[in-house]
């Protein structure tokens, strides 16, 4: 079964941030930079602040918050608030300020004062319950990050609650070793408070572990894990884990069980009290499951892996109308996918992940049926099928999805379609497909282009 697919922290939005033309023609700049200038003019005029939310075509998690979190009074208000701007991580503009801004996953919402500085981000799905007393909070503290360090002055409860902000906001953006640094040069009557404070600790050891994950440093990040996963971390137990579990793949099994065989129990918790029931409290379930199913395959439990996957199938089949012998059979003829993509995309994971692939390509062309206006499930369909070696099935998916797609998922459908029309011999009409894609692109993605100019530049 394969986990490393469907990692929180996806390649796919990580390329698009990296890979966009910063510096290029003048009026590439001003077009990336003018709907966050329009919207700050915006908020200048009101003197409220800017929500940034990003979002993607193919980001389960955004789906979610749309349907579960983004509607009703509680977004009434904040829109009355404050200017909400939305930005599509695949559009140059997204992909611009995600690499500006070093946000890493979606959904992700940041909040700049009406001068665009920042004020603070959340990251990732949340619940309702979540969501809006976090974006409250940011909004009534009205302070920069600069403006919440400097209030961290000594040992006092306000000073601690700051600094508590503080080292939460290094963890948002996924920058440990400045938040290490800014703690470590705090003065030793901060430091004595902020080591006798359970939260700060707990802050602490999230980036500590988050930096040596990022060295890939499986040595400290074993020491490292049990600290922080002896923390309370309620559903966001499911990241500190994953991030744990990839960091220390390398270790033998012997290692992995004395580090983690702990945690089985905790994930079963979260499994069976938050997300396998009728009111799940998890915002994202799907990564529980995934966790969860990753512990056990990490920790050699074949049948245990097995098990949570088939229970998060049954699970999600029957919240989408059909039943557990549908789940069983890969029936999915009952299934109103139209009702939640997030719930029809979280299907399809597992389905993957389980490599039931009989079921899986029966449900890919209801996918494609029910969510026609984008090109996500026919690009994806057809990724899956050249994957198993299935050119001549998968080429028609790519020429589905081709005239959907813009951005950087235009140059990503492109490359794998000429790349299969290679494969089937047809070497002009690749050519014609990589020069089409470049002209309609423009400037943006530079790495990307060249990646995709290299596809037929190799085939002579």
């Amino acid at each position: 079964m394969r986990h490393a697919i469907y990692r929180r922290w996806n390649s796919f939005l990580v390329l698009a941030a990296t890979t966009l033309a910063l510096a290029g023609p003048a009026h590439a700049g001003d077009e990336v930079t003018a709907t966050l200038d329009a919207a700050l003019k915006e908020a200048q005029a009101r003197h409220v602040p800017v929500l940034v939310d990003f979002y993607a075509p193919w980001c389960y998690s955004c789906y979610f918050m749309a349907k579960k979190v983004k509607n009703g009074p509680e977004w009434e208000r904040l829109e009355h608030h404050a200017v909400v701007l939305e930005l599509d991580a695949d559009a140059p503009d997204g992909a611009h300020w995600i690499s500006q801004w070093q946000v890493k996953g979606l959904p992700n919402y940041v909040v700049l004062d009406e001068s665009g500085k920042e004020l603070g981000r959340i990251q990732l799905e949340r619940t309702r319950a979540q969501f809006y007393p976090e974006i409250d909070a940011i909004l009534a503290r009205g302070a920069t990050l600069d403006t919440l360090q400097a209030k961290v002055r000594d040992g006092s409860a306000d000073s601690v609650r700051a600094a508590r902000g503080v080292l939460q906001a290094f963890h948002a953006r996924r920058d440990p070793d400045a938040g290490l640094g800014w703690r470590s040069s705090q003065p030793a009557a901060v430091t004595a408070a902020l080591d006798a404070d359970t939260e700060a600790t707990l802050w602490t050891s999230r980036l500590q572990l988050q930096r040596a994950a990022q060295a890939k440093d499986a040595a400290q990040c074993a020491a490292i894990a049990p600290r922080v996963l002896a923390g309370e971390l309620g559903c966001e137990r499911a990241y500190e884990l994953d991030r744990a579990l990839e960091c220390t793949a390398s270790l033998p099994l012997s290692e992995k069980t004395a580090l983690f065989g702990g945690q089985k129990a905790a994930m079963e918790k979260l499994l069976a009290g938050r997300v396998l029931i009728p009111k799940q409290t998890c915002a994202d379930a799907r990564s529980v499951v995934e966790t969860s199913a990753a512990l056990a395959e990490a920790l050699a439990d074949k049948k245990g892996e097995a098990g949570i996957l088939d229970r998060a199938i049954v699970d999600a089949t029957a919240r989408l109308g059909g039943s557990k012998a549908d789940a069983t059979a890969g029936n999915w003829t009952r299934l109103k996918l139209k009702q939640d993509r997030n719930l029809a995309d979280n299907l399809r994971v597992y389905l993957d992940i389980a490599d039931r692939r009989a079921a899986l390509e029966a449900l890919f062309p209801k996918l494609i049926a029910a969510y026609p206006e984008d090109y996500v499930y026919a690009y994806r369909f057809g990724k899956y099928l050249a994957g198993h070696g299935e050119y001549a099935k998968a080429l028609p998916y790519f020429e589905q999805a081709a005239p959907l797609a813009y951005g950087v998922n235009r140059l990503n459908v492109a490359q794998l379609r000429a790349e299969t029309l290679l494969k089937l011999g047809r070497e002009t009409d690749a050519k014609q497909v990589v020069a089409d894609a470049l002209k309609a692109n423009g400037p943006f993605f530079p790495e990307l282009t060249t990646k995709l100019k290299a596809v037929v530049a190799s085939s002579g």
